[in-house]
C-alpha cells in the first residue's frame, strides 16, 4: 500500500488567518522607513508610538533589576499585581485585588486571549483601533460594527448601543470602549459613562474598557466606566502609550471578582502560549504604577504639550477647510476631508486609501485611512497620529516654561517641526487642488 504523502503545510493553514494583511499601522511604519531609505522626506503621522522618553526612575528599576532571569507566575508578579491594584484605587477609586490582576506581554495579547476565551459578540463602535477586529476574525468571533458620527466626535451614542441590545437582550456581547481614542483623540464625559453603564447593566454586556491613553487625558481627568459599572468591565492598560515604552511590551488587565471564571481560563490560555511575561520589565513596572513626583512631573509635561500641540494642528486643518473634533486626549486626530470631495474626486481620489496614498506621493505626510479604522471605504476619513518630534528633546523644553505662560506657535515650530511642516504640507495641497 502506497504511504500517504502529508499535506502541505499551507493547507491547513486557517481560513481567517489566509491573506490577513499587515496591521495598517505597523505597515506604513515599515513604509515610511523605506521612503526614507530611498531618500525621501517622510513626515511620520502613521505609527502611534509615544514620542516621550520612558521615566528616568522607571529605566534606572530596570536597570537594578537586569540580572531577574527565573520565570515569573502565569498572572503576573505579585508585587506588580499590587501595585496596579493600587493605582486604580488611588486614581480611580475602584478597590482592586491584586488577585484579580493579570500581567501580559502588552494588552493587545491579553486583548487576544479574551476574544479566544469569551463566546460573545464583539461589539466595536467605528472608527476603533486597527487590531480589534482583525483579532475577532483569526478567533472567528462575530463582530458588530457601531457606527459613529463626526458630531458625536465620533464616539458611541448610549441610545445605539441599547437599539442593538434590544434586538436580541440575551445574546452575549463584549463591547470595546477605548478612551481618550484611538484614532479620534476624543474621550467620554461622566455623564455618557453612565449612561453606558446603565446600558451595559440592563443587557449584561460584558465592557473592555481600553484605558491604555487614560494617563494621557490632557487635562489628566480620565474616569473609569468601572467607577460606574465595576461588575462587568475589565480594564485594559499598560506602559506603552503614558510611559513611553511600547517596545517593553507590559499590558495589564483588571477583572472584576464576578469574572474570576474569566481571568482563570486567560490564565490557562497564557500558560500555554507565553508562559510569563518578562521578568526585568515586570519588576521596573512596580515602580511606574506606584508612582511619585517625578513621574508625575513628566506626566503633566507631556500633557502639556500633546494638549498645546492637538490644538494647533486642529486648528490649521480646521482653516484648510478639514472637518475635525477637538482632542480630549491621546496623540490622535480622526479627520474628515469630505468638504474637498467634489475636488478630489475630479482627480480620481474616491476611497480614503488612495487619499492617503496621493497625500504621501505628493507631499510626503504619511496617514491612515479611514477603512483601515472600520470606516466605510468611500468616506474621505483618516487618522492623523502628531508624534513626529525628540519627545526627551521637547519635554526638557517645556520644563523651561512655567506653567503659567502658554507653549506658542514659535515653540511648537522650534520642537515639534516634523508635526506643524506636515499638517502645513497637507494643508497647502489642499488649497492646490
Amino acid at each position: 500500500m502506497a504511504q500517504r504523502r502529508p499535506t502541505p503545510p499551507e493547507v491547513h493553514l486557517n481560513m481567517a488567518v489566509r491573506g490577513l494583511p499587515l496591521s495598517a499601522t505597523l505597515a506604513i511604519n515599515e513604509r515610511s522607513a523605506a521612503l526614507q531609505r530611498e531618500g525621501r522626506h517622510v513626515y511620520r503621522f502613521g505609527l502611534g508610538q509615544s514620542p516621550f522618553p520612558v521615566p528616568r526612575p522607571v529605566v534606572e528599576e530596570l536597570k537594578a533589576n537586569a540580572h531577574q532571569k527565573d520565570y515569573l507566575a502565569v498572572q503576573g508578579l505579585r508585587e506588580l499585581r499590587g501595585a496596579v491594584a493600587e493605582y486604580y484605587d488611588r486614581t480611580q477609586g475602584v478597590a482592586v485585588s491584586p488577585d484579580n490582576v493579570m500581567i501580559g506581554p502588552g494588552s493587545k495579547e491579553l486583548m487576544f486571549l479574551l476574544q479566544l476565551a469569551y463566546y460573545g459578540d464583539l461589539v466595536i463602535p467605528t472608527p476603533s483601533w486597527v487590531s480589534y477586529a482583525p483579532q475577532a476574525n483569526i478567533v472567528g468571533r462575530p463582530v458588530r460594527w457601531m457606527d459613529t458620527h463626526l458630531e458625536d466626535d465620533w464616539q458611541l451614542h448610549p441610545d445605539r448601543l441599547a437599539e442593538l441590545c434590544e434586538k436580541d437582550p440575551e445574546r452575549p456581547r463584549l463591547l470595546i470602549l477605548n478612551y481618550p481614542a484611538n484614532p479620534s483623540g476624543t474621550t467620554y464625559r461622566t455623564d455618557e459613562l453612565k449612561a453606558i453603564a446603565a446600558i451595559a447593566r440592563r443587557y449584561r454586556v460584558l465592557l473592555l474598557s481600553d484605558e491604555i491613553y487614560g494617563e494621557l487625558h490632557h487635562q489628566g481627568q480620565h474616569v473609569s466606566v468601572a467607577r460606574f459599572y465595576p461588575e462587568g468591565t475589565i480594564i485594559s492598560s499598560g506602559l506603552s502609550k503614558w510611559c513611553g515604552a511600547g517596545g517593553w511590551r507590559l499590558g495589564t488587565f483588571v477583572f472584576p471578582p464576578s469574572l474570576a471564571w474569566l481571568r482563570d481560563a486567560l490564565a490557562a490560555v497564557a500558560s500555554e502560549t507565553f508562559t510569563s511575561t518578562s521578568a526585568p520589565i515586570q519588576y521596573a513596572a512596580v515602580r511606574a504604577f506606584r508612582s511619585d513626583l517625578e513621574i508625575e512631573t513628566y506626566l503633566r509635561h507631556c500633557r502639556r504639550l500633546l494638549r498645546r500641540l492637538g490644538k494647533h494642528l486642529t486648528a490649521t486643518l480646521r482653516e484648510a477647510g478639514v472637518l475635525v473634533p477637538d482632542p480630549k486626549g491621546a496623540f490622535y486626530l480622526f479627520v474628515d476631508f469630505g468638504p474637498h470631495a467634489e475636488k478630489l474626486r475630479a482627480k480620481g481620489i474616491d476611497d480614503s486609501a488612495t487619499l492617503c496614498e496621493m497625500i504621501l506621493e505628493d507631499t510626503g505626510v504619511a496617514i491612515l485611512p479611514g477603512s483601515a479604522f472600520g470606516r466605510p471605504t468611500h468616506e474621505l476619513s483618516a487618522r492623523l497620529a502628531y508624534v513626529d518630534f525628540d519627545g526627551a528633546r521637547a519635554l526638557a523644553a517645556v520644563a523651561d516654561v512655567p506653567a503659567d505662560q502658554p507653549l506658542g506657535e514659535e515653540f511648537l515650530r522650534a520642537y515639534c517641526p516634523s508635526c506643524v511642516e506636515g499638517i502645513e504640507r497637507v494643508a497647502a495641497w489642499l488649497g492646490d487642488l
